[in-house]
């Protein structure tokens, strides 16, 4: 099987690597465009800032490639965020993958203490990433901005208020936490998406 993972001006790509690599899986990590698109996943993670991060995707046609893609594909964290309408970090707009925008968080109480950052539960889950789950796991969020609740929600998690934890449409699947950063659990939801 092969793995591609997308190459961008992002951080965390090396510990999605070593994740995969826990598992058994040696991916290739590139801006390929035969690569990506010959691969049999696609895992498109991010560590960023939504506005520079969409200019850098557009300028190298990486966005049009994301979006085109028709393989399972995997955002995680700021990979999400970017395969959505619109983000309010930086007003840009997205891929447009997922019909819905990307909100700030902003606090409520003196305790909501953002960025979203440490182990949080997920629930509602219903997609197949989260095949063999329990009815809540914890997966680890570093995030400052979250999608609501919306029609392609396939999990939630509650903090400030409810927020979509990840997200699934046709060939698109999407978390908001790391799955890398998760533990067992997160190796579950890696391997989930492996077996699609």
């Amino acid at each position: 099987m092969k793995v591609a993972v997308v190459k961008y001006n992002a951080g965390n790509i090396r510990s999605v690597d070593y994740a995969l690599k826990r598992l058994g899986v040696e991916a290739v990590i590139t801006a390929d465009k035969e690569k990506l698109q010959s691969a049999d996943k696609v895992i498109f993670p991010g560590v960023g800032e939504a506005e520079t991060t969409m200019k850098h995707l557009k300028a190298t046609g990486l966005d049009e490639l994301i979006k085109n893609l028709r393989q399972p594909v995997l955002g995680i964290c700021l990979g999400m965020q970017l395969m959505c309408r619109h983000s309010e970090e930086g007003e840009v707009d997205c891929l447009n993958i997922f019909d819905v925008d990307v909100k700030r968080f902003v606090p409520q109480k003196h305790e909501d203490k953002v960025p979203h950052m440490g182990w949080n539960t997920i629930g509602s889950t219903n997609s197949k990433l989260f095949e063999g789950f329990t009815e809540e796991e914890f997966v680890y969020f570093v995030h400052s901005f979250y999608v609501p609740a919306c029609d392609f929600t396939a999990a939630t998690t509650d903090y400030i208020h409810p927020f979509s934890a990840a997200l699934h449409k046709d060939n698109f699947y999407a978390t908001q936490f790391h799955p890398e950063k998760s533990g067992k659990t997160g190796e579950k939801i890696l391997m989930n998406f492996l077996n699609l």
